[in-house]
């Protein structure tokens, strides 16, 4: 039964600065997810915090902010749930970066209301198309960008983490 209620609570997203609570609980818990799952992968091991401090430190949310970027806080009901951040890379291309649901939350519709919200907040920012990375073996999140749209591109980009690359027009 109680499993029906959380199916019904509503997800608001919203902007949150980066350096919120919230926001810096789910940074950390998106890159931990990502790194565990690449040292899972190719080294048969998880990560260590020393590790995640620095991939935060490598790779920073400071862009996240306006007027060029902003990083959007789902909640389901009271509980901060997922984060997206999205940032202008030109005058009509904005990027998605640190897409993230927590695992307790994934099935409920939060990820579809991560990717609404920024593709609008990239539409409020000039943006004609939205583009991201990411690597193959977050099968669930291909499997998601494609639900929802984005076509798969050339790199437009070096990062040697992004194994596949998306785009989609936006309205």
């Amino acid at each position: 039964m109680s499993n029906a209620v959380t199916l019904r609570l509503p997800w608001a997203v919203s902007a949150e600065p980066i350096d919120s609570p919230d926001a810096r609980a789910l940074l950390r818990e998106y890159y931990t997810e990502v790194a565990d799952r690449y040292f899972e992968l190719h080294e048969g091991r998880r990560s260590t915090p020393e590790e995640i401090d620095e991939g935060l430190a490598e790779y920073p949310s400071g862009d996240l902010v306006p007027p060029n970027g902003v990083l959007l806080v789902a909640r389901h009901g009271d509980m901060a749930a997922g984060c997206v951040g999205v940032r202008m890379l030109d005058v009509r291309t904005a990027e998605l970066k640190r897409m993230f649901v927590r695992p307790s939350k994934r099935g409920l519709g939060g990820a579809s209301e991560l990717l609404t919200a920024a593709g609008t907040a990239a539409v409020g920012m000039g943006a004609e198309r939205v583009r991201l990375d990411t690597r193959l073996d977050l099968v669930e999140a291909v499997a998601l960008y494609r639900r929802h749209g984005f076509v798969e591109i050339a790199p437009y980009h070096d990062d040697p983490y992004a194994e596949i690359f998306f785009e989609r027009r936006l309205p």
